[in-house]
């Protein structure tokens, strides 16, 4: 009798935390209009940034995918866009 009073109160302290803490969510999540402002404030919402970061994205894939066709080590290179023979030293005469 006393483990099974002792398993209801466990269960009731803990059915009490959880609904504290579900409460306490509802209470401080923002709704509706709020939201909207709060996602209208984060970075790269606007075009032109997610544009620019894809943009960036793309010259990073572009490089990784010649340094594994070649045996040229990109790392040194100095104009990373523009292809062909770079390195430390710059070009050879």
């Amino acid at each position: 009798m006393q483990s099974l009073r002792k398993m209801l109160i466990t269960v009731a302290v803990l059915g009490a935390g959880a609904g504290v803490g579900s409460a306490l969510f509802v209470i401080v999540t923002p709704r509706g209009q709020r939201k909207q402002e709060m996602l209208k404030e984060m970075p790269l919402q606007d075009p032109l940034s997610r544009d620019e970061v894809a943009r960036t994205k793309q010259l990073v894939m572009d490089v990784l995918q010649e340094a594994a066709t070649t045996q040229e080590n990109v790392a040194w290179r100095k104009n990373w866009i523009v292809g062909g023979e770079g390195g430390k030293g710059g070009k050879s005469a």
